[in-house]
């Protein structure tokens, strides 16, 4: 009867750690993903149903407008010098110039933010 309480017990420590382990495996998974994740893949679609008439995502060939490969490590808006940053791109993708029509009435803000999470990645 010993035997068998003592082997009932390990068997409960090995479930018990079993189920602690997962817990923490869960938990790093969850700290550890990119909260940006979603607006990153929320932006490629909008990009791919508004921008892509215009845009290459995959290379820096001009389409209508220029391409957007490598936008973020090139800095500055090939059209006129300007830095670029989050606000710029809002301002920019809002307001448009004499070549792109403005789309602040086309994308809600939340879109908006979500297609400049996605250009920053190409």
């Amino acid at each position: 009867m010993k035997r068998l309480g003592k082997s009932a017990m390990i068997a409960a420590g090995f479930v018990g750690l079993l189920g602690a382990g997962a817990l923490l495996a869960q938990t790093a998974t969850t700290k550890t993903a990119d909260p940006n994740a979603a607006a990153v893949t929320s932006g490629k679609t909008v990009f791919q149903q508004k921008c892509s008439v215009c845009h290459y995502d995959n290379s820096e060939q001009k389409k209508i407008g220029p391409g957007l490969k490598g936008l973020s490590k090139r800095g500055t808006f090939s059209v006129n010098g300007n830095k670029i940053t989050d606000e710029s791109l809002k301002a920019w993708i809002e307001n448009g110039d004499q070549l792109m029509p403005p789309f602040k009435d086309v994308l809600d803000a939340e879109q908006i933010k979500d297609v400049i999470a996605y250009v920053k990645t190409l």
